[in-house]
Protein backbone atom coordinates (compact mmCIF):
# COMPACT_ATOMS: atom_id res chain seq x y z
CA UNK A 1 0.00 0.00 0.00
CA UNK A 2 1.62 3.39 -0.37
CA UNK A 3 0.74 6.42 1.52
CA UNK A 4 -2.44 8.07 -0.14
CA UNK A 5 -4.65 4.63 0.44
CA UNK A 6 -5.17 5.86 4.42
CA UNK A 7 -8.26 7.20 2.47
CA UNK A 8 -9.80 4.05 2.07
CA UNK A 9 -8.99 3.29 5.71
CA UNK A 10 -12.30 3.37 8.01
CA UNK A 11 -10.64 5.02 10.50
CA UNK A 12 -9.66 7.85 8.46
CA UNK A 13 -13.17 8.13 6.86
CA UNK A 14 -14.64 8.56 10.18
CA UNK A 15 -12.37 11.44 10.72
CA UNK A 16 -13.14 13.05 7.93
CA UNK A 17 -16.90 12.62 8.60
CA UNK A 18 -15.90 13.97 12.46
CA UNK A 19 -14.39 17.06 10.71
CA UNK A 20 -17.13 18.00 8.11
CA UNK A 21 -19.99 17.66 11.19
CA UNK A 22 -18.19 19.66 13.48
CA UNK A 23 -19.87 22.48 13.38
CA UNK A 24 -17.83 24.66 10.87
CA UNK A 25 -20.06 27.43 8.72
CA UNK A 26 -19.93 25.50 5.39
CA UNK A 27 -22.00 28.64 3.56
CA UNK A 28 -19.41 30.98 4.36
CA UNK A 29 -16.81 28.84 2.63
CA UNK A 30 -19.61 27.97 -0.68
CA UNK A 31 -18.26 28.64 -4.54
CA UNK A 32 -15.19 29.44 -2.97
CA UNK A 33 -11.75 28.64 -3.82
CA UNK A 34 -9.22 28.20 -0.97
CA UNK A 35 -5.46 28.53 -1.12
CA UNK A 36 -3.36 26.10 1.71
CA UNK A 37 0.03 26.68 2.13
CA UNK A 38 2.16 24.13 3.62
CA UNK A 39 -0.66 21.69 1.68
CA UNK A 40 1.33 18.66 2.07
CA UNK A 41 2.11 19.00 6.05
CA UNK A 42 0.59 16.41 8.78
CA UNK A 43 -2.04 19.16 8.75
CA UNK A 44 -2.41 20.57 5.46
CA UNK A 45 -2.93 16.63 3.99
CA UNK A 46 -5.50 16.17 6.47
CA UNK A 47 -7.07 19.58 5.93
CA UNK A 48 -7.28 19.02 1.86
CA UNK A 49 -8.75 15.58 2.27
CA UNK A 50 -11.77 17.18 4.14
CA UNK A 51 -12.20 19.93 2.03
CA UNK A 52 -12.27 17.38 -1.18
CA UNK A 53 -14.62 15.17 0.33
CA UNK A 54 -16.98 17.97 0.96
CA UNK A 55 -20.31 17.11 -2.03
CA UNK A 56 -21.69 19.89 -3.68
CA UNK A 57 -24.39 19.68 -1.57
CA UNK A 58 -22.82 20.12 1.85
CA UNK A 59 -20.00 22.70 0.46
CA UNK A 60 -19.49 23.73 -3.46
CA UNK A 61 -15.00 24.35 -2.47
CA UNK A 62 -12.28 24.51 -4.51
CA UNK A 63 -8.60 23.63 -3.55
CA UNK A 64 -5.48 25.53 -4.65
CA UNK A 65 -2.89 23.91 -2.40
CA UNK A 66 0.74 25.41 -2.02
CA UNK A 67 3.68 23.56 -1.92
CA UNK A 68 7.48 23.58 -2.61
CA UNK A 69 7.72 20.47 -4.28
CA UNK A 70 5.06 18.63 -6.75
CA UNK A 71 6.81 15.15 -6.58
CA UNK A 72 5.95 15.45 -2.65
CA UNK A 73 2.32 16.40 -3.08
CA UNK A 74 1.93 14.05 -5.65
CA UNK A 75 2.65 11.05 -2.87
CA UNK A 76 0.20 12.66 -0.62
CA UNK A 77 -2.40 14.16 -2.67
CA UNK A 78 -4.74 11.98 -4.74
CA UNK A 79 -6.58 15.14 -6.33
CA UNK A 80 -4.67 15.89 -9.65
CA UNK A 81 -6.55 16.17 -12.42
CA UNK A 82 -9.13 16.73 -11.20
CA UNK A 83 -12.20 19.64 -11.62
CA UNK A 84 -11.86 20.93 -7.91
CA UNK A 85 -8.58 21.18 -7.38
CA UNK A 86 -5.06 22.48 -8.29
CA UNK A 87 -1.62 22.53 -7.48
CA UNK A 88 1.21 25.63 -7.56
CA UNK A 89 4.62 24.55 -6.68
CA UNK A 90 6.46 27.47 -4.91
CA UNK A 91 8.29 28.72 -1.80
CA UNK A 92 5.34 31.48 -0.43
CA UNK A 93 8.91 32.48 1.74
CA UNK A 94 10.62 33.89 -1.28
CA UNK A 95 10.54 37.51 -1.05
CA UNK A 96 7.74 38.55 -3.36
CA UNK A 97 6.12 35.41 -4.88
CA UNK A 98 2.71 35.18 -5.17
CA UNK A 99 0.13 32.43 -6.52
CA UNK A 100 -0.96 32.75 -9.73
CA UNK A 101 -4.27 31.59 -9.19
CA UNK A 102 -6.70 33.73 -7.29
CA UNK A 103 -8.38 32.56 -4.37
CA UNK A 104 -11.05 33.91 -1.77
CA UNK A 105 -9.88 32.41 1.17
CA UNK A 106 -6.27 31.53 2.26
CA UNK A 107 -4.96 29.71 5.09
CA UNK A 108 -1.18 29.84 6.05
CA UNK A 109 0.24 26.53 7.25
CA UNK A 110 4.26 26.28 5.77
CA UNK A 111 6.10 26.51 8.16
CA UNK A 112 9.08 24.69 9.68
CA UNK A 113 8.10 22.67 12.91
CA UNK A 114 9.86 20.17 13.94
CA UNK A 115 13.32 20.34 16.63
CA UNK A 116 15.54 19.12 14.26
CA UNK A 117 14.25 21.49 11.43
CA UNK A 118 14.39 24.92 13.75
CA UNK A 119 18.36 23.75 13.98
CA UNK A 120 19.14 22.81 10.44
CA UNK A 121 17.20 25.25 8.49
CA UNK A 122 16.40 28.53 11.26
CA UNK A 123 16.34 31.05 8.45
CA UNK A 124 13.70 29.84 6.47
CA UNK A 125 11.90 28.79 10.05
CA UNK A 126 11.69 32.47 11.10
CA UNK A 127 10.67 32.79 6.60
CA UNK A 128 7.96 30.85 6.50
CA UNK A 129 5.80 32.62 9.23
CA UNK A 130 7.34 35.89 8.21
CA UNK A 131 8.07 36.63 4.68
CA UNK A 132 5.60 33.88 3.50
CA UNK A 133 3.01 34.97 5.67
CA UNK A 134 3.46 38.54 3.98
CA UNK A 135 2.99 37.11 0.76
CA UNK A 136 0.18 35.99 1.15
CA UNK A 137 -1.51 38.68 3.26
CA UNK A 138 -0.73 40.93 0.30
CA UNK A 139 -2.09 38.14 -2.24
CA UNK A 140 -5.10 38.14 -0.27
CA UNK A 141 -5.29 41.78 0.32
CA UNK A 142 -5.25 42.50 -3.67
CA UNK A 143 -7.97 40.05 -4.10
CA UNK A 144 -10.42 41.18 -0.73
CA UNK A 145 -9.77 43.99 0.39
CA UNK A 146 -12.67 45.59 2.79
CA UNK A 147 -14.14 42.23 3.35
CA UNK A 148 -16.60 41.93 6.39
CA UNK A 149 -15.82 38.35 7.26
CA UNK A 150 -12.37 36.53 7.61
CA UNK A 151 -10.56 35.46 4.49
CA UNK A 152 -7.33 34.39 5.91
CA UNK A 153 -6.35 32.35 8.63
CA UNK A 154 -2.81 32.00 9.90
CA UNK A 155 -1.67 29.03 11.56
CA UNK A 156 -0.10 30.29 14.58
CA UNK A 157 1.32 28.25 17.98
CA UNK A 158 1.10 27.40 21.73
CA UNK A 159 4.30 28.22 21.43
CA UNK A 160 3.49 32.25 21.32
CA UNK A 161 3.26 32.01 25.23
CA UNK A 162 6.40 31.27 25.71
CA UNK A 163 8.06 29.46 29.51
CA UNK A 164 4.66 29.21 31.85
CA UNK A 165 5.57 32.25 34.51
CA UNK A 166 3.91 29.43 37.24
CA UNK A 167 1.28 31.59 37.90
CA UNK A 168 -1.55 29.84 35.88
CA UNK A 169 -1.86 26.65 34.95
CA UNK A 170 -3.54 27.10 31.38
CA UNK A 171 -2.81 29.67 28.85
CA UNK A 172 -5.73 32.05 27.96
CA UNK A 173 -5.35 34.05 24.63
CA UNK A 174 -4.49 36.98 26.98
CA UNK A 175 -1.45 35.48 28.59
CA UNK A 176 2.21 36.13 27.74
CA UNK A 177 4.59 33.92 28.97
CA UNK A 178 9.00 34.23 29.47
CA UNK A 179 10.91 34.18 26.10
CA UNK A 180 14.47 34.28 25.44
CA UNK A 181 14.39 36.02 22.17
CA UNK A 182 18.35 35.46 21.74
CA UNK A 183 18.68 31.92 21.08
CA UNK A 184 18.18 29.79 17.76
CA UNK A 185 15.12 28.30 19.35
CA UNK A 186 13.87 31.58 19.71
CA UNK A 187 13.13 32.04 15.74
CA UNK A 188 9.67 29.92 15.72
CA UNK A 189 7.83 31.67 18.68
CA UNK A 190 9.24 34.85 17.91
CA UNK A 191 8.29 34.66 13.94
CA UNK A 192 4.64 33.21 15.21
CA UNK A 193 4.32 36.05 17.18
CA UNK A 194 5.51 38.41 14.59
CA UNK A 195 2.56 36.36 12.67
CA UNK A 196 0.09 37.28 14.44
CA UNK A 197 1.06 41.21 14.82
CA UNK A 198 1.42 41.13 10.97
CA UNK A 199 -2.29 39.75 10.61
CA UNK A 200 -3.12 42.65 12.61
CA UNK A 201 -1.47 45.12 11.10
CA UNK A 202 -2.78 44.20 7.53
CA UNK A 203 -6.56 44.10 8.68
CA UNK A 204 -5.86 47.85 10.23
CA UNK A 205 -4.28 49.31 7.01
CA UNK A 206 -5.78 46.35 4.02
CA UNK A 207 -8.82 45.61 5.08
CA UNK A 208 -7.75 41.76 5.57
CA UNK A 209 -9.17 40.00 7.97
CA UNK A 210 -7.86 36.89 9.65
CA UNK A 211 -8.54 34.04 12.07
CA UNK A 212 -5.66 33.81 14.41
CA UNK A 213 -5.58 29.91 15.39
CA UNK A 214 -2.81 28.74 18.10
CA UNK A 215 -2.36 25.23 17.70
CA UNK A 216 -1.40 22.93 20.00
CA UNK A 217 1.15 19.92 19.35
CA UNK A 218 -0.69 17.35 16.41
CA UNK A 219 -0.34 14.01 16.04
CA UNK A 220 -1.86 11.62 13.01
CA UNK A 221 -1.90 9.17 10.59
CA UNK A 222 -0.44 12.20 7.74
CA UNK A 223 2.90 12.99 9.70
CA UNK A 224 5.87 13.36 7.54
CA UNK A 225 8.76 11.00 8.04
CA UNK A 226 11.33 13.74 8.79
CA UNK A 227 8.87 14.49 11.49
CA UNK A 228 11.69 15.35 14.82
CA UNK A 229 8.76 16.11 16.87
CA UNK A 230 8.84 13.70 19.94
CA UNK A 231 5.57 12.34 19.28
CA UNK A 232 6.21 11.64 15.87
CA UNK A 233 9.32 10.18 16.91
CA UNK A 234 7.40 8.14 19.35
CA UNK A 235 5.05 7.16 16.83
CA UNK A 236 7.74 6.07 14.34
CA UNK A 237 9.47 3.53 16.80
CA UNK A 238 5.79 2.29 17.71
CA UNK A 239 5.17 1.95 13.67
CA UNK A 240 8.61 0.26 13.50
CA UNK A 241 8.19 -2.07 15.91
CA UNK A 242 11.02 -0.40 18.21
CA UNK A 243 11.17 0.51 21.69
CA UNK A 244 9.91 4.08 21.89
CA UNK A 245 12.91 6.42 22.89
CA UNK A 246 12.80 9.21 25.28
CA UNK A 247 15.63 11.92 24.91
CA UNK A 248 14.33 13.61 28.53
CA UNK A 249 13.28 12.95 31.88
CA UNK A 250 9.72 13.30 30.11
CA UNK A 251 7.70 15.60 32.60
CA UNK A 252 7.15 18.49 30.05
CA UNK A 253 3.50 18.87 30.31
CA UNK A 254 1.57 19.58 26.45
CA UNK A 255 -1.45 20.02 24.98
CA UNK A 256 -1.96 17.61 21.66
CA UNK A 257 -4.91 17.13 19.50
CA UNK A 258 -5.43 14.73 16.97
CA UNK A 259 -4.97 16.10 13.69
CA UNK A 260 -9.10 15.80 12.81
CA UNK A 261 -9.24 18.02 15.70
CA UNK A 262 -7.17 20.63 14.92
CA UNK A 263 -8.24 20.60 11.77
CA UNK A 264 -11.80 21.15 12.70
CA UNK A 265 -11.31 24.12 15.34
CA UNK A 266 -9.62 25.62 12.25
CA UNK A 267 -12.57 25.89 9.78
CA UNK A 268 -14.75 26.80 12.62
CA UNK A 269 -12.61 29.23 14.12
CA UNK A 270 -12.37 30.38 10.72
CA UNK A 271 -15.97 30.42 9.75
CA UNK A 272 -17.50 31.21 12.70
CA UNK A 273 -15.18 33.30 14.68
CA UNK A 274 -14.76 36.74 14.86
CA UNK A 275 -12.93 38.87 13.10
CA UNK A 276 -9.13 39.11 13.59
CA UNK A 277 -9.98 36.88 16.63
CA UNK A 278 -7.07 34.57 18.18
CA UNK A 279 -7.91 31.39 19.45
CA UNK A 280 -6.69 28.49 20.95
CA UNK A 281 -7.70 25.04 20.09
CA UNK A 282 -6.76 22.25 22.39
CA UNK A 283 -9.24 19.21 25.32
CA UNK A 284 -8.52 18.70 28.41
CA UNK A 285 -8.45 14.83 27.63
CA UNK A 286 -5.07 15.21 25.62
CA UNK A 287 -3.18 17.38 27.89
CA UNK A 288 -0.42 14.72 29.05
CA UNK A 289 3.21 14.44 29.80
CA UNK A 290 5.91 13.61 27.16
CA UNK A 291 6.57 10.58 29.67
CA UNK A 292 2.88 9.88 29.65
CA UNK A 293 2.35 9.79 26.08
CA UNK A 294 5.82 7.61 25.39
CA UNK A 295 4.16 4.98 28.04
CA UNK A 296 0.76 5.32 26.26
CA UNK A 297 2.22 4.34 22.88
CA UNK A 298 4.95 1.89 24.07
CA UNK A 299 1.85 0.12 26.18
CA UNK A 300 -0.41 0.02 22.72
CA UNK A 301 2.24 -1.70 20.71
CA UNK A 302 3.82 -4.02 23.79
CA UNK A 303 7.07 -2.03 23.63
CA UNK A 304 9.04 -0.85 26.10
CA UNK A 305 10.19 3.04 26.70
CA UNK A 306 13.79 3.51 27.05
CA UNK A 307 15.81 6.76 27.76
CA UNK A 308 18.47 7.99 25.47
CA UNK A 309 20.40 11.49 25.00
CA UNK A 310 19.40 14.07 22.29
CA UNK A 311 22.20 15.13 19.65
CA UNK A 312 23.79 18.69 19.46
CA UNK A 313 21.13 19.63 16.89
CA UNK A 314 17.87 17.82 17.93
CA UNK A 315 19.03 19.15 21.37
CA UNK A 316 19.18 23.07 19.72
CA UNK A 317 16.00 22.80 18.46
CA UNK A 318 14.14 21.61 21.73
CA UNK A 319 11.31 23.73 22.97
CA UNK A 320 12.10 25.13 26.86
CA UNK A 321 8.84 25.03 28.05
CA UNK A 322 7.92 22.32 30.87
CA UNK A 323 4.36 22.80 31.04
CA UNK A 324 1.91 24.62 28.17
CA UNK A 325 -1.59 23.80 28.41
CA UNK A 326 -3.90 25.31 25.96
CA UNK A 327 -7.17 26.93 27.68
CA UNK A 328 -10.18 26.79 24.33
CA UNK A 329 -12.53 28.01 26.54
CA UNK A 330 -13.00 31.08 24.17
CA UNK A 331 -13.74 28.35 20.91
CA UNK A 332 -15.57 26.17 22.80
CA UNK A 333 -18.44 29.70 24.05
CA UNK A 334 -18.97 29.58 20.38
CA UNK A 335 -19.12 25.92 20.26
CA UNK A 336 -16.81 24.10 18.80
CA UNK A 337 -15.84 20.57 20.75
CA UNK A 338 -12.88 18.10 20.05
CA UNK A 339 -14.31 14.76 19.20
CA UNK A 340 -10.95 12.86 19.97
CA UNK A 341 -9.59 11.39 23.49
CA UNK A 342 -5.72 11.35 23.28
CA UNK A 343 -6.10 7.08 23.67
CA UNK A 344 -8.38 6.93 20.68
CA UNK A 345 -5.92 9.78 18.73
CA UNK A 346 -2.88 7.07 19.41
CA UNK A 347 -5.05 4.23 18.35
CA UNK A 348 -6.10 5.62 15.51
CA UNK A 349 -3.34 6.73 14.26
CA UNK A 350 -1.32 3.64 14.68
CA UNK A 351 -3.93 1.85 12.88
CA UNK A 352 -3.97 3.49 10.09
CA UNK A 353 -0.35 4.22 9.49
CA UNK A 354 0.13 0.27 10.11
CA UNK A 355 -2.02 -0.08 6.76
CA UNK A 356 0.04 2.10 4.87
Amino acid sequence: MNEIDRLAHPLYQDALSVCRDSGANWSNLDGATVAISGASGLIGTFLVDCLMSLTAAECDVRVLALGRSEGKARSRLPYFGRDRFAFEELDVSVPGVRPRHGADVVIHLASVTHPRGYAIRPVGTIASNVLGLSNLLEYTAANHLNEDRNSFCFASSVEIYGENRGDVDRFSEDYCGYLDCNTLRAGYPEAKRLGEALCQAYAAERGVHSSIVRLPRTLGPTLLPDDSKAASQFLKNALAGDDIVLKSAGSQLYSYLYVADTVSGMLFALTRGGTDEAYNLADSSCDVSLRDLAQKIAHFVEREVIFDLPDDIERSGYSTATKALLDASKLNALGWRAHYTLDEAIHDTIRIAQSL
